[in-house]
Order: structure tokens, then sequence, then C-alpha cells
């Protein structure tokens, strides 16, 4: 009975928690695409700053995590195709890997190192600080003012770097291609565009949708549910990456199964 009880509380803990990630996600959807049109402003300079801060200074990482996985996938792919003689394919199992599963997954990823971890620990010290007390003092509500625009931009910035991170990691396929396989890059190029469908793409960019606004929930949330003191900060820190990536991964394997029953897999 107490297993049955333990078991049932981590369950509707769960739920609550996912619940009020909901709560948070539809309040910020509401201040950045409703709000606007009913005369409150979007603090549109601070997405742009969090969509710079979030994306374009991930690049660098991204495009080398990225590049080095299209390399792996493509030596991995080789390593099992050659004993059938079809080597060959190496460029379709590279391309469809990433469009569909790996790029939008390792983006997410690192997006979690770099800004869910940030959201969480700049919104954690502002509650400390009391700061967020004082803005609901002066009739500032803390998801407009802080929510809003880190939501923006991770749901405008993910399918971006999505993007970006699916060519790198073609693009570290095509190194093996050309150098191991025989190819020549246009040609390379030519069967990764010949080996993808439009849903392939699509389907991973819809992911990234869904992946942001999971990032950006989960490390406001945390961090709006800091305590006090200073080591509550990197406890919602830690937690808001945790907790990212779990969900990231679980959201991801909804997606998938949804996708492939559509598709009549």
């Amino acid at each position: 009975m107490e297993l049955t009880a333990q078991i049932g509380g981590s369950v509707t803990d769960g739920l609550a928690y996912l619940g009020s990630l909901a709560s948070l996600s539809s309040r910020a959807a509401y201040f950045t695409f409703v709000a606007p049109f009913r005369g409150k402003p979007l603090r549109f300079r601070q997405a742009v700053s969090q969509a710079m801060q979030a994306g374009v200074r991930a690049l660098p990482i991204l495009s080398l995590i990225t590049f080095f996985i299209g390399l792996i996938l493509a030596l991995q792919s080789a390593y099992e195709l050659r004993k059938f003689g079809a080597i060959t394919f190496v460029a379709n199992a590279v391309a469809i890997s990433m469009t569909r599963e790996l790029g939008p997954l390792i983006t997410a990823i690192v997006v979690i190192g770099r800004s869910g971890s940030a959201f969480a620990a700049e919104i954690g010290t502002m509650r400390v600080t009391e700061e967020i007390d004082a803005l609901e003092t002066m009739a500032i509500h803390p998801v407009d003012f802080l929510v809003a625009p880190k939501f923006l931009a991770m749901v405008v910035m993910l399918p971006c770097l999505t993007i970006w991170a699916n060519s790198m990691g073609i693009l570290g396929g095509a190194l093996f291609g050309v150098t191991r396989a025989g190819f020549f890059f246009s040609r390379y190029a030519h069967a990764s565009l010949d080996a993808l469908f439009l849903r392939d793409i699509v389907t991973g960019l819809i992911k990234s949708v869904v992946f942001g606004i999971t990032i950006a929930a989960v490390g406001c949330h945390e961090g709006l549910s800091t305590g006090t003191g200073p080591e509550e900060v990197g406890r919602r820190t830690t937690r808001a990456v945790v907790v990212s990536i779990f969900l990231v991964i679980l959201v991801d394997l909804v997606f998938t199964a949804l996708f492939f029953f559509i598709g009549g897999g």
C-alpha cells in the first residue's frame, strides 16, 4: 500500500507539474501573440536580444557538435552498408537521420545547456533578490515582462537552429563520403536531397517548435518557483536542465510515434 501511495503521489505531482507548464505556456503565448493586438506592446527588443543569446551565439558549438554527429553517422552506417555493397546509401542514411531525429534533438539539448539553464538562473536570481516582487508591486506582470520574450525567441530560433544543424550534419557526412566512399561533393549533395521528402524536414521542424516551447516553459517555471537563498538558484537551475531533457525526449517519443502512425507505418 505504501508503494502504491508513493507511485500515486508521484503521478499526481507529475501531472500537476505538466499542468503548471501548460498554464505558463498559454499565458506566455497570450502575451506574445494576442496581447499586442489588444494594445499591449510586445517587448520585441528584449525578444531579439534573447534570440541572439539563445540562437546566434549557439551556432559555433552547435555547428561543431552536429558536424561530428554527421561524420559519426556516416562512419557507423558505412560499417554496416559496406557488408551489403551499398555504401552509396550513406548519404541517404545521414540525411534522413539528421532531419527526422538527430538534428532537432541535438539542437534542443545544446540549447537546454546554454539557454534553458540561463533562464532558470536569471529568473531565479530575480526571485531571490525580490525583483519579481517589485515588478508585481508596479503592476507589471512577470510573465509579460520576463517569460514572453524568451518564449518568442525560443519558438523562432529552435527551427532556425535545427535547419542549420541538419545542414552541418549532412556536411559532416559529406566529409566521409568524399574522402572514403568515392563521392564527389556535388553527387553527395544530390544524393542527400534525393533521399529527403518534404515530410522529413517538416516533422523535424514541428518537433523543434515544441522543443522550444518546452525549454522556455521549464526554464522560466523553475526560475519563478525558486525559493529563498542562493543555493536554491543552483538547485532550480539543475532541475531545469534535467526536467527539460526528460520532457524533450518524451515529446520526441510522442511525436515520432504520432508521425509513424499517421504515415501508415
